[in-house]
């Protein structure tokens, strides 16, 4: 089969299944007696209309780049990793007990110590699939699914049974100590001039950022990184090359695991400022769609993140100003991860015999 361009493979492709999730979900609005136009305006004013509404999209996109990066760096060892939700809720955990361990004297010490814990609790959260898979042959998609509703059960043990302060009724932590609290972008100085109002997206924005330059930098500029990606692309020809299959599968999932819980310093941490039950908040298997959606490409990651969390936040403007429901937003989701990710291959074909087509007439030209 003809290949196509590169240009065409990593932005046309998912420009066109874009367009496809876009048309089917006005199909469904018209369908439940919604103006589409209707929807898109108020989802656009909502999430990119105002400094106010950038700042719940960013937020939402924060979290998404952490998953997204965790899916990502798997899938290059040939992993399938659906255990980021229960990595990131572990994360949220580390996150708590390092904030409440000690009452800290500025937020830049707790923040690095916080990114630490998480990284460290979801890293170990996603080391025991992993050994399964290297010593035992146990499939990570299955292990990974199982240890999300393991992970969920043992944070809500912690918070009705350990964590709960005395007296207090919602199964939650306490709050974090003054000197946790992070400094949202409206506190940054020039930021503040554009976020005049208080919004939830916070410094570690910018640590989600760094960290898709880090996996970037691995992935294509290390030693280690050619051995994921290699490994990824066949065990056997790794495994030929001296390429330690189990070393692969423990570094890489460790990476995963480690991003999926850095996740929760922006959720708990940043916006919180307590642990509570739903501390992920989904977006852990959003992750999964982002990671499609960016070709597993840490630049592709960022730009698909800024969707979905402009999905994110423009569905709440849905449910807050229209009557038509939140669920959409459910839906939209849906159908993007479908062309993006199920039917990819079909945009493909199509376009391949496009490029075929339009070859074979430059031909008979000349």
């Amino acid at each position: 089969m003809d290949r196509l361009p590169r240009w065409a493979d990593v932005a046309l492709v998912p420009l066109i299944s874009l367009l496809l999730a876009a048309i089917i979900s006005a199909l469904v609005l018209l369908a439940i007696g919604q103006s589409p136009v209707e929807a898109f305006n108020v989802m656009v004013d909502g999430a990119l209309g105002s400094a106010y509404g950038w700042g719940y999209t960013l937020y939402y996109t924060t979290s998404f780049i952490f998953t997204g990066l965790a899916v990502t760096i798997a899938f290059h060892a040939g992993l399938f990793n659906i255990g980021g939700e229960g990595q990131a809720q572990l994360g949220a955990l580390g996150v708590a007990l390092v904030c409440l361990s000690m009452d800290w004297q500025h937020w830049t010490l707790a923040l690095a110590a916080a990114t630490v814990g998480a990284a460290v609790f979801g890293a170990a959260w996603a080391a025991i699939p992993a050994y399964l898979q290297a010593k035992r042959g146990s499939h990570i998609v299955i292990t990974t699914i199982m240890f999300n509703y393991i992970a969920a059960a043992l944070l809500v043990y912690l918070l009705v049974d350990v964590l709960r302060p005395a007296g207090q009724m919602d199964p939650a932590s306490a709050r974090f100590p003054v000197g946790a609290k992070l400094p949202a972008l409206n506190d940054i100085p020039g930021l503040n001039l554009i976020f005049t109002k208080p919004v939830p997206a916070n410094v570690t924005l910018f640590i989600a950022l760094a960290m898709a330059v880090v996996v970037w930098a691995i992935l294509w500029r290390t030693r280690l990184g050619y051995q994921i990606r290699a490994f990824g692309k066949s065990e056997p020809a790794a495994r030929y090359a001296g390429i330690n299959p189990t070393f692969i599968i423990m570094v890489a999932m460790l990476m995963s695991g480690g991003l999926a819980g850095m996740m929760s310093v922006n959720n708990v941490m940043g916006e919180a400022e307590r642990l509570l039950q739903n501390s992920s908040e989904g977006a852990g298997f959003i992750g999964i769609a982002v990671a499609l959606m960016g070709r597993n490409h840490p630049i592709g990651v960022v730009l698909a993140a800024v969707l979905f969390g402009f999905l994110y936040q423009g569905g709440a403007e849905l449910g807050l100003w229209t009557s038509i429901p939140i669920e959409m937003r459910i839906v939209v989701q849906g159908l993007v991860i479908l062309f993006t990710g199920a039917l990819d291959m079909m945009v493909r074909m199509l376009l391949v015999r496009i490029f075929a087509l339009f070859r074979g007439r430059k031909l008979e030209a000349a």
